[in-house]
């Protein structure tokens, strides 16, 4: 496939990360087709050049790479799978490409129904919140066949810097997982040093500047730290969509016959936000623990 010359790139999902990917890809010189539940979140997109449809199924119909970023596995499943979704009604040789953290077992699943129809699937979850987003840093974790991930590798190179072929269908996934666990207990930390520094009568801006390049940094001390300090707990990633994510990596574990603790916390910690009207908050609202 000539990838550049001949590639009509659709984009379903335009929400707080999907809206900048698909930004990236109009400004490299794409025709980018676009869909999303609420239209207003593509506005942005179509006043700047993206074509907008009304399905998926349209999008189907117009494009030979298909790049997805929607909410939950349900989601995916009904983008893919369902009547009127991709697979449905997609050409032979179009490259379809989930960037939704989903299911090890739903990625495969897409794999082998899209290999019938003689459509190329990637599972290709991503880490970086939308600061990684909008600059385009985005770390990009790839499952499938090695023949499309190097069709498609020059299009992952505008989303982001870290590009890294896992292995066969779900391998994406499965490292997503291996992500959202190291982040879960890795918040925790965060927000006990920032609430611990302020109960101590220190500046938190300060200790951060200590901290944070030594042994304990972290992306989300660097990033979401700073957020916390200053009250800013607006959605780079949702709180509901990361006890999503870590109730696959529970499930996916627990089929493993592996215990997870540090993950079951947080997922309890989490769960208590989200009940307590937070879920649409930011992953760093986990903060607001502690003042309850």
């Amino acid at each position: 496939m000539a990838i550049r010359n001949n590639t009509v790139i659709g984009f379903i999902g335009t929400g707080v990360m999907g809206k900048s990917m698909a930004g990236h890809l109009l400004h490299a010189g794409y025709p980018v087709v676009v869909y999303s539940r609420t239209k207003s979140k593509a506005e942005d997109l179509i006043t700047n050049g993206a074509e907008w449809t009304n399905s998926p199924k349209e999008v189907a119909e117009k494009c030979n790479v298909i790049i997805t970023m929607v909410g939950y596995p349900s989601d995916v499943e009904e983008v893919y799978i369902g009547k009127n979704g991709i697979i449905s009604n997609g050409n032979a040789g179009t490259y379809v490409i989930d960037m939704t953290t989903s299911t090890p077992t739903l990625a495969k699943r897409i794999h082998e129904e899209a290999k019938k129809k003689g459509i190329f699937a990637l599972d290709a979850p991503v880490s970086g919140g939308d600061i990684g987003a909008k600059e385009a840093k985005l770390s990009i974790m790839v499952g499938g066949d090695k023949e499309t991930f190097d069709e498609m590798e020059s299009i992952f190179r505008l989303l982001g810097t870290n590009i890294v072929y896992q292995g066969e269908a779900g391998s994406g996934q499965h490292t997503k997982m291996c992500n959202q666990i190291a982040i879960a207990s890795n918040m925790i930390g965060v927000c006990e040093a920032i609430v611990y520094a302020e109960k101590a009568g220190l500046n938190p801006d300060t200790v951060l500047k200590s901290i944070s390049s030594g042994a304990a940094g972290s992306w989300s001390l660097s990033n979401l730290a700073p957020r916390m300090i200053n009250g800013n707990f607006e959605p780079g990633f949702y709180i509901k969509h990361f006890i999503k994510d870590m109730n696959i990596a529970f499930q996916e574990a627990e089929a493993m016959g592996m215990e997870t603790p540090g993950l079951a916390l947080a997922k309890k910690m989490y769960a208590q936000l989200a009940e307590a009207g937070e879920e649409d908050s930011g992953t760093q609202a986990l903060y607001k623990y502690w003042e309850r």
